[in-house]
């Protein structure tokens, strides 16, 4: 899909790698509404690129409908969706206090599998109203972020992996239910990035999370995401995946 002149909106994009994406998808001449929690930098970073921010907190499913709808219709439309926004927790299936408490796994599907779906299956109602565009009729890129924890999630990630696992695990078959819509779907499974969470971490930890990386050994740059969610928009054949974006790393399990 050609990134110009379309329609655009970046759920997480007052930060980190949403933040990125929805400046890059600026700079390519799209049209950008960042959807974040109303205490971020959304209206700053918005502002910055002429976009637009619409403050939400993605665990209110119905809010978040309405969010997205005053968005789309603010922008005229909608072609492209990505979704960053989420977060996990440390604990183990059972530890000293006893079993993982069942609030905090709820709470960590909440926010990234549930919310995922809800983004997703909203966006693609907008999406469908597009006319389709030359030449296989495409009417919308669903983008959504798993992580390499989907499939070798260390200890004490339980939760945090059953809900990845479940973003990549969608990919496939929301890409076969809106196929004959013309709109795609695709997660990206990163390592560790550069983000408010890790940025405060020690040179020599940051070190020692990263030596099981083939090249280059380091942590990932918001860019770098950036760059392949675009690759995503812009390439039709890519579709019902979930692609790694590790520098060739397997996470062990501590």
């Amino acid at each position: 899909m050609e990134i110009k002149g379309k329609k655009a909106v970046v759920f997480g994009g007052a930060s980190g790698m949403g933040r990125a994406t929805a400046e890059l998808l600026a700079a390519r001449g799209a049209e950008v509404a960042v959807l974040d929690r109303p205490a971020s930098a959304g209206a700053e970073v918005a502002a910055a690129f002429g976009g637009s921010f619409h403050p939400v907190d993605v665990t209110d499913f119905a809010a978040t409908e309405d969010v997205l709808g005053a968005a789309v219709e603010a922008l005229g439309g909608l072609h492209v969706s990505v979704t960053t926004a989420g977060g996990g927790s440390v604990k183990r299936t059972l530890g000293k206090e006893g079993p993982h408490d069942l609030e905090t796994f709820r709470r960590v599907l909440d926010l990234n599998a549930v919310a995922t779906f809800n983004i997703s299956r909203l966006a693609a109602a907008h999406m469908s109203r597009n006319e389709p565009e030359e030449p296989d009729g495409e009417r919308g890129v669903i983008v959504n972020t798993s992580s390499i924890a989907a499939f070798e999630g260390q200890i004490g990630q339980v939760a945090y992996s059953a809900a990845k696992a479940a973003i990549a695990g969608m990919s496939l078959t929301m890409a076969r239910d809106l196929g004959s819509l013309g709109i795609r779907v695709v997660a990206i499974a990163p390592s560790l990035f550069e983000t408010g969470a890790t940025e405060k971490i020690p040179a020599e930890v940051r070190a020692a999370l990263v030596k099981d990386a083939a090249f280059p050994r380091r942590l990932g740059r918001p860019e770098e995401y950036a760059k392949l969610a675009l690759a995503v928009v812009d390439n039709p054949m890519l579709n019902g995946q979930c692609l790694r974006l590790d520098a060739g790393q397997r996470f062990g399990p501590k």
